[in-house]
């Protein structure tokens, strides 16, 4: 067993190692929120380059506002930054050791953090801080400038808690000393994550001065993307595989799928890594691709989680092994989701899904159907809620969507169909918790959360719709109702 460290990087023979060396790296990217879903593909990206000896100067800080992110920065540093990557497939698993981090601030230290966003070299900063992250209002889908973190950074400017307070008076201080201001790319999954980003940050900007909300508009730049990697949480299950199979130690290491892709626009007034040679896709507009993803991918992860976890099947390829929940997956997305997909360049919308489908049953991964159910009070208004709305205005039909919704509610009523208690898995459980317990008996009830649901439920078509399934599921169970929906009986 060999502990992973600088120290220890040349013995390790199991796992591809760093062809670059650390000494050579300079900082030019700060990072908040260094998670798996970063470490597993941004950083793998850049370790690409770094490796193909380009790029040398876009080396990452790390950064972060959470008591999450300070444990993470433990675990990192006592291996000196260093990160295992496994990625798996059903006939294989490979690791390779990234090294592209250099440091990581303390997280709570905002003046650290502030000095190193006016650090000339750093030209990007990048943010993976989730969906959830944003400050975002469900229904409409906006700022939210009255959420009382962002009422604090306003008040106390010199010392913001979040990472828009940080990165506005990281670019504060470069304006005012005449340093070019960095660009901000967030690679989060939110349709239009940079004008979501700007949105924020200039929103944060217009409570403390008008001016100055105006000059982040005209001066930063915002790139949109479209990030894809499956990526589970790290458990004792995955370090315990990277120790049986790798030989290596890692506190925290990253197990993923081989897939990755990353859509990006071509806006970075301050300069960008080459990462068109390590095969990202640059484009003019990324919208057609994060869509699909988002309505496809995301909506089709969403679409199998509650019928799932209600049957209180555990991973996310042991759901796609069950014959009713595949099938209810392939029906919702070839009769109701994709046919209001717009058209994305060079793609094939059911090749598309067929991929999906493929890596949603990828054994090895080892991802969860809990993770893929997590925090639906943001995930389904992003997800979900809008290729319902989008079906209600064509006049189209939604007994799928409206099932898919129904089963959330069902789920957050707190119990599986055996009677298991599913713990609070929504920064909303209570809320949830309580609505759905209301809406066993009025499934209007659970329509209530407008912030949640905004216009749709005000739309007849998918109330009734909606009503219909609730009704059956608490009369005959989530297998009924699958089978109901497969046959055309709902």
């Amino acid at each position: 067993m060999t502990h992973l460290s600088l120290a220890t990087l040349s013995s390790i023979t199991s796992a591809a190692a760093p062809t670059y060396t650390r000494a050579d790296l300079t900082p030019g990217i700060v990072h908040f929120g260094v998670g798996n879903f970063h470490r597993a593909h941004q950083a793998v990206y850049l370790d690409a380059l770094f490796n193909s000896g380009e790029g040398h100067d876009w080396a990452i800080i790390g950064a972060g506002t959470r008591a999450s992110d300070a444990a993470m920065r433990d675990v990192l540093r006592q291996q000196d930054w260093l990160t295992s990557v496994v990625e798996q497939e059903a006939g294989s698993s490979s690791a390779h050791i990234t090294g592209v981090m250099v440091d990581y601030l303390e997280p709570g230290d905002s003046q650290s953090v502030i000095a190193a966003l006016t650090n000339p070299a750093i030209r990007i900063v990048s943010l993976t801080i989730t969906e959830g992250g944003y400050y975002i209002d469900p229904a409409s889908q906006k700022f939210d400038p009255t959420h009382p973190d962002i009422a604090w950074d306003a008040a106390h400017f010199d010392t913001p808690k979040t990472a828009f307070g940080l990165i506005l008076a990281g670019l504060v201080k470069r304006r005012d000393a005449g340093i070019a201001p960095f660009t901000v790319m967030s690679c989060d999954n939110i349709p239009g994550n940079g004008h979501v980003t700007e949105n924020a940050i200039a929103g944060l900007a217009q409570l403390i001065d008008p001016a100055l909300a105006e000059w982040v508009k005209s001066s930063v730049a915002f790139p949109n993307g479209m990030v894809d990697r499956i990526t589970p949480a790290t458990s004792d299950r995955e370090k315990n595989l990277l120790a049986e199979h790798f030989g290596i130690e890692d506190g925290w290491p990253v197990f993923c799928e081989s897939f990755k892709q990353w859509v990006l626009e071509d806006n970075f007034p301050a300069g960008r890594p080459a990462l068109e040679k390590v095969g990202v896709q640059f484009v003019d507009d990324v919208a057609p691709y994060e869509h699909m993803k988002i309505r496809i991918l995301n909506g089709g992860h969403a679409t199998i989680a509650y019928p799932a976890g209600l049957l209180d099947i555990h991973f996310v390829h042991e759901a796609m092994e069950h014959p009713l929940v595949s099938a209810f997956l392939k029906k919702v997305e070839s009769e109701e989701i994709i046919p209001i997909v717009p058209p994305v360049p060079d793609t094939d919308l059911n090749a598309y899904f067929a991929l999906c489908e493929r890596r949603f049953a990828n054994p090895k991964i080892g991802d969860t159907i809990r993770r893929l159910a997590l925090d639906g009070s943001n995930r389904q208004p992003k997800f979900i809620i809008p290729s319902a709305l989008d079906r209600v205005r064509a006049g189209a039909s939604v007994t799928g969507l409206a099932l898919v919704s129904a089963l959330w509610c069902r789920y957050c009523y707190g119990t599986t169909e055996s009677g298991a208690v599913i713990e609070p898995n929504d920064p909303n459980w209570e809320r949830l918790t309580a609505q759905a317990k209301r809406a066993k008996d009025d499934p209007c009830a659970w329509l209530e959360m407008s912030d949640i649901y905004g216009d749709l439920a005000q739309a007849p078509a998918f109330v009734a719709a909606f009503g219909t399934c609730l009704d059956f599921l608490w009369a005959n169970g989530t297998r009924a109702a699958l089978e109901a929906y497969l046959a055309n009986r709902l």
